[in-house]
This record gives C-alpha cells, sequence and structure tokens, in this order.
C-alpha cells in the first residue's frame, strides 16, 4: 500500500524580498515541504518495525543477500533494544529496586549514550529515566564516508547543553563556521538512509511523532519557478530534525549495502556492472 505527502504538510514560497510568491496567473504558489513532511505518513504505519531507505539505493542483484544479511542486523538490534525498554519501561513504574534504578541508568547511558547526572529526589529520578526511555526507537546503518553528497551521524550540542546523536545534513551546518567544516571534513561516515524505526509504545499504541520532532531545525532553501527564484521552506528532514527526540543507535555497516544511482553514470560504478 502506497502513500504521498498529504497538500497539508506543503509550505508557501517567498519571492527574495519574503512576499508571497504568485504564478503567472497571480495564484499563490504552495510547495511540498520536504521529505520531513512524510513524518504524518510515518505515523499512520501500524506495523511493528519499520524499514526506511532512500529509492536511489539500488542493490543489483549479486549484493542482495549481504544487504538484506545487514536489514535483518539492524532489525535484531532493534527489538532487541526496545525489549530492554518495554522491561525498564514496566518495572520503573511499579516500585523498582535501587538495584533496577541503577541498572536502567547504566542501560541509558551505554546504548543511548545520554549524559546522566543524578539530581533531585528519587522520584523525580525515576521520572527521568521514564521520560529518556519512552520514545521511538531508530536503528541506523551508517557507511564509511567516501565524500558521497549528503549527511552523516554527528553528536549535536543542544541549547540546554547536552548532546544528542543526530543525523545532520550539509544544508544544517553554518558554512561561514570553519570549526564546524573541519568537524564535517573529518568524519569518517557516512548517512545511506537505511534505517529501521519502531513507533510502538508498550501497549502497543503509536507514539504522537510529531511531539519528538524538533520544530527549530527547518530550514529555507532556494528554488525557481516560471524563470524566478523562490524560497521554499523545508520541514525538519525525516530522519533529520524529525526524528531529533528519538532515541537512536548508529551501526557501521559495509559499503557494499549502499549503491546509490542519483544520475546514469552512477550506474558505470562497478557495483552496477
Amino acid at each position: 500500500e502506497f502513500s504521498v505527502q498529504k497538500p497539508s504538510t506543503d509550505t508557501i514560497a517567498v519571492d527574495a524580498f519574503n512576499q508571497p510568491f504568485r504564478d503567472t496567473n497571480g495564484n499563490l504558489v504552495f510547495r511540498p515541504g520536504g521529505h520531513g513532511a512524510l513524518l504524518e505518513n510515518l505515523q499512520s504505519l501500524q506495523a511493528d518495525l519499520i524499514f526506511i531507505k532512500n529509492i536511489d539505493n539500488i542493490v543489483p542483484d549479486h549484493l542482495k543477500e549481504p544487504t538484506v544479511h545487514w536489514k535483518k542486523v539492524l532489525g535484531g538490534i532493534l527489538l532487541s533494544l526496545r525489549e530492554r525498554v518495554f522491561y525498564f519501561l514496566e518495572n520503573l513504574r511499579k516500585n523498582p529496586s535501587s538495584e533496577l534504578i541503577n541498572e536502567a541508568l547504566l542501560f541509558v547511558e551505554q546504548e543511548f549514550h545520554y549524559n546522566v547526572k543524578k539530581s533531585g529526589n528519587q522520584k523525580e529520578f525515576i521520572d527521568f529515566l521514564i521520560d529518556k526511555l519512552d520514545r521511538p526507537i531508530r536503528v541506523c546503518g551508517m557507511v564509511k564516508n567516501e565524500g558521497e553528497p549528503g549527511g552523516g551521524p554527528f553528536w549535536v550540542r543542544q541549547t540546554d547543553g547536552t548532546l544528542s546523536l543526530q543525523i545532520v545534513e550539509l544544508s544544517q551546518i553554518n558554512h561561514k563556521d570553519a570549526e564546524q567544516w573541519e568537524i564535517v571534513r573529518k568524519s569518517t561516515h557516512f548517512n545511506p538512509v537505511d534505517l529501521v524505526c519502531s513507533i510502538r509504545k508498550p501497549d502497543g499504541t503509536n507514539y504522537e511523532l510529531p511531539k519528538f520532532r524538533d520544530p527549530q531545525t527547518g530550514f529555507i532553501s532556494i528554488k525557481s519557478k516560471d524563470g524566478k527564484e523562490l524560497k521554499a521552506l523545508e520541514l525538519p528532514g525525516l530522519w533529520n530534525g524529525s526524528m531529533a527526540g528519538w532515541n537512536t543507535v548508529f551501526v557501521d555497516v559495509p559499503l557494499e549495502t549502499f549503491n546509490p544511482v542519483k544520475t546514469v553514470f552512477d550506474l558505470l560504478r562497478d557495483a552496477h556492472q
């Protein structure tokens, strides 16, 4: 069953002076809000596991076996993590022992890389752990960075000073900040868009995904229509800001699972012969 971006997620375009852009007939121009608009499509799915992959990552027949294998690996990692998450959520909501609390603390630190500082009373700390665990989960395959255009896995410092694992696109990075670009230049991995996601709560219902989106990560792109330049507002990217509040794990996967075909010339690559 296929679904498409909902027209209600389109955003209004503006001209170079930030005035509403109109076409040759004088009508306001609305544009699709980017792949972040697909968050609503994701929300409506009733599936235990959701695999997300770019349509231009075309696997030749002779590479399908390792690709399927690593899909299973990513799915297995997620199921293992989710089993532990559900266990902790169930027991933290009862009358947890100090041993269980410490076990849950170690889990969120080691698996989801939260930098936790124990403070406040025990009830507040348990609520904190529940808040960190009670979220959608994504396990993201990452390949070795060989200079392909696109984003990658990074540590991001949030406005409150905490660090989180995020998939960051180049368009999100300040081009004038030499320090930031040096970090990008030294990055070891690239995001091929190879995700497996769980959006279900322990009770079987779906999380309200917009609650875990970072609205500050939307961006403006420069497009054109009828020979005129326009500015288009794009929603936070589906695997970028739209999943900013998800529990995230990055997994190093073989480069052979990533075979992009963005132009006809990519078909001349060795993998496609």
